[in-house]
């Protein structure tokens, strides 16, 4: 049985934590995140912890998912998340217009996807990308999405894939 909605949260130094009914606020020196929690549990913030509590054991998946969110929201004004993806194939690679990433993926046109607010990338060489941002599920989400226009393919290896993914290779057709 998994008891991490009764873990007790610490604030670290710099970040405030404000709630408002059932809407959490977390704000620190990267920036400012808010979520909305099920009305069935409360959040206590006494000094520098932050305690999530349940009215009945009928709630145990909301209280676990709202301390895990609560915490991922103090990781993320602190230190902020971060994927790293890369392109493997001829001709593959990633470019950075402004709004816009340009991806490269062996299709006739190269395919634009639109950057969204509160997600900044990187990109050290023209196959490496690193989707940088405060809000987890924002960072994962688009990394996924990029991840998606051409899937690591078994055989060859070609595609995008994080950077630490292990691609099980296939073994293609002998000769007779």
């Amino acid at each position: 049985m998994s008891r991490i909605g009764n873990r007790i949260l610490t604030i670290p130094e710099g970040v405030t934590v404000t709630t408002n009914g059932n809407i959490v606020t977390v704000k620190g020196p990267k920036g400012e995140l808010s979520t909305e929690i099920n009305k069935n549990i409360t959040v206590k913030i006494e000094g520098n912890e932050v305690k999530v509590e349940r009215k009945s054991d009928e709630y145990k998946s909301f209280h676990g998912t709202a301390n895990a969110n609560i915490n991922n929201m103090i990781i993320g004004v602190t230190k902020g998340f971060e994927k790293q993806l890369e392109s493997v194939g001829v001709g593959y690679r990633f470019n950075v217009k402004g709004k816009e990433l340009v991806v490269s993926a062996g299709y006739s046109h190269p395919v634009t996807v639109e950057i969204p607010e509160g997600i900044t990338l990187d990109n050290p060489s023209n196959t490496e990308l690193t989707v940088k941002g405060i809000d987890k599920q924002l960072v994962g989400e688009f990394a996924a999405n990029i991840r998606k226009i051409r899937k690591p393919e078994p055989y060859k290896g070609k595609g995008i894939r994080y950077k630490d993914e292990h691609i099980i290779r296939k073994v293609g057709k002998k000769a007779a």
